[in-house]
């Protein structure tokens, strides 16, 4: 393997100390490795290197890959391409040092032009949300990771992703958009759906919404990862289409904001309650009509 004669421990650098880099560059620092260089533009990202990396100092990017054998680069999907071009074009990459970037959206061909200048190409996305705290370095324990890489690298890459306290998955360089569309409508459409109840329980008058809707959402979450389809359950399921017209009657007058993702999602359900049986076909058409007649205002 290309990595062989590597030394077991690496020094490690991180180009762009935010809540991801910042917390697997301390995760490597825990399994022996020696966080070396970290650069970080905002006030925010350099508390952050602070408090998880204490001592390392905060240096330009291309002093990070001058001091470093295995180089995260954690910035934002779209500023990737052009930062590993930079780096590449100015010579900062050196042959044989291990280049990972943590994106899902790209695999590990976006490193092309560092490959060329003899990097090898890791592309390791943690499958999780990170708040910028020590907390983030113990939830990377069973976390899964995306990970993409050429195949002679494939052991490596895995091997990295194990040691910071993570489960490799393999994902198919073609397939990253895909599994990262995947995420991001399990988790960041989430959000927002968990926002806009809270906010429509708090115009309903309850003092507490989170508190009301942990356990429910808990609940709920774990059976639809268990069961999948099978765990839906309300009004859209039933095909009870009156409850659904008075839900969208008292959110266009409290919530109208919230009247089109209502709408989205509810023949969204719909449509997969139909698919699996559990919306019989009488029930449907009322329901539809109900949903139809909101998108029509």
């Amino acid at each position: 393997m290309v990595v062989e004669d590597r030394p077991a421990r690496l020094a490690v650098g991180v180009v762009g100390a935010g809540r991801v880099g910042a917390a697997l560059t301390a995760a490597l620092g825990r399994a022996g490795h020696h966080p070396v260089a970290a650069s970080g533009v905002s006030d925010a990202s350099r508390r952050r290197a602070e408090a998880l990396l204490p001592g390392v100092p905060l240096v330009e990017p291309r002093a990070v890959l001058e001091s470093a054998d295995l180089v995260l680069l954690t910035v934002p999907d779209d500023a990737l391409p052009d930062l590993v071009k930079g780096l590449a074009e100015t010579g900062a990459v050196r042959p044989g040092q291990l280049l990972v970037h943590t994106s899902g959206r790209f695999g590990a061909s976006v490193l092309d032009p560092a490959l060329r200048a003899g990097a090898l190409p890791l592309a390791l996305h943690p499958v999780m949300t990170f708040t910028g705290t020590a907390v983030d370095v113990e939830r990377l324990a069973g976390c899964t990771f995306g990970v993409t890489a050429p195949e002679e690298l494939r052991m490596a890459a895995e091997a990295l992703v194990i040691e910071m306290g993570g489960e490799p998955e393999w994902v198919a360089e073609e397939a990253r958009p895909l599994y990262h569309a995947g995420l991001a409508i399990g988790a960041n459409h989430l959000v927002t759906l968990v926002a806009q109840a809270m906010d429509v329980l708090t115009a309903a008058g309850v003092a507490e919404p989170g508190r009301m809707l942990g356990p429910l959402l808990g609940a709920a979450l774990d059976n639809a990862l268990r069961s999948g389809d099978a765990a839906l359950t309300g009004p859209v399921a039933r095909g009870d289409a009156g409850t659904v017209a008075a839900h969208l009657a008292q959110l266009r007058a409290h919530a109208p904001g919230t009247v089109a993702p209502y709408v989205a999602m509810a023949r969204a359900t719909a449509d997969r309650a139909l698919a699996n049986g559990m919306l019989k076909a009488e029930y449907a058409e009322a329901l539809l009509g109900a949903l139809a007649d909101e998108g029509t205002r």
